[in-house]
């Protein structure tokens, strides 16, 4: 009976010293900066600052993003990953940072899963296959004809070296088995910006902005990365429907990680405030209009997402063949 009262008293006392550490962060007078490896303007920095602002409403804090482009993603992931697991530096990010990069690069500044605590997955994201209006292709079948027909002459843009988009168009070069050129860049908006002007003809681009150009006539959508069409282009087909299933394998993803090393109960606090607001109507709605299936998980469910997709790029990027160093 001893044993029995002792065992349920540390139980107790457990459960005290979990809330009592989740209702004391953040510390008064602190802000939370959320990192955001990318430049301002695309999917990535617009879901951050949407999200960031409802989070610093439920915790009563100032969350300030701040971008740190540059090295697919890897100058802001770095800033994270030597940052205080206090919860204070957060890093909102999409899976190049820790199912892409790592396989692209021999060496890099962090280990992808020691060095962070996954909090919660955002959305699950897959890019949308567009050409510029003058390419004479209204679907998968025709951009590849054409290609074939003129070999060289089309360049795909991607957001940088080693992203999704990067990834996807050589994925296709190996598929389709056709002969177009990468053009990369530093971020979503430069890409996008000579896409619509037809300096490059194609791009897998981010499903907010493909979208929002394919309503001024100046793009065309083809075809959905990942394995399911979005709700927010429903007639727009998949890779897999277009006759390219190996496409479906390798569907993004949107989330929240901070540094390793965070307390249970700042973790447990950080998950549950963030998992409200994915899942509420504002937000949901947010997020469907820009293209992503909105999620919200544990941490420990995200944790096995980020394996599972570290997996499926690597058998992607050792059948494409590429490094970055």
């Amino acid at each position: 009976m001893v044993r029995l009262m002792h065992g349920f008293v540390v139980a107790v006392a457990f459960l005290f010293c979990s809330v009592a550490g989740a209702q004391g962060f953040p510390a008064a007078g602190k802000s939370i900066r959320i990192v955001v490896p990318t430049p301002p303007g695309g999917t990535t920095d617009l879901q951050a600052r949407f999200i960031g602002a409802r989070l610093g409403d439920a915790l009563g804090v100032p969350v300030v993003i701040d971008n740190k482009p540059g090295a697919s993603t890897i100058i802001g992931a770095q800033e994270v990953a030597r940052a205080p697991g206090d919860g204070t530096t957060l890093l909102y990010t999409f899976s190049v940072t820790h199912s892409q990069a790592p396989h692209l690069f021999s060496k890099i500044p962090y280990d992808a899963f020691r060095d962070f605590t996954p909090i919660t997955q955002v959305a699950r994201a897959s890019n949308i296959l567009v050409v510029h209006e003058s390419v004479p292709a209204k679907n998968v079948r025709e951009l590849v004809a054409y290609a074939k027909a003129n070999p060289g002459k089309l360049n795909f843009a991607s957001f940088s070296p080693g992203s999704s988009s990067h990834l996807q168009g050589e994925l296709l070069k190996i598929e389709a088995k056709i002969d177009i050129t990468h053009v990369p860049y530093k971020g979503s908006g430069d890409a996008i910006k000579d896409l619509l002007s037809g300096r490059v003809e194609l791009m897998f681009d981010g499903p907010a902005t493909a979208i929002s150009n394919a309503r001024t006539g100046r793009v065309r959508m083809l075809a959905i990365s990942g394995p399911n069409r979005l709700a927010g282009a429903p007639g727009v087909p998949t890779m897999g429907e277009e006759g390219y299933p190996a496409f479906g394998a390798v569907v993004g993803y949107l989330g929240v990680f901070g540094p390793a090393n965070m307390p249970a109960a700042t973790l447990q606090r950080l998950n549950a405030e963030l998992v409200k607001i994915v899942r509420s109507p504002e937000c949901t709605d947010f997020l469907v209009q820009g293209g992503t299936e909105p999620t919200g998980t544990s941490p420990q469910e995200f944790a096995a997402i980020v394996r599972e997709v570290h997996g499926a790029w690597g058998r992607v990027i050792r059948q494409i063949g590429l490094k970055l160093d």
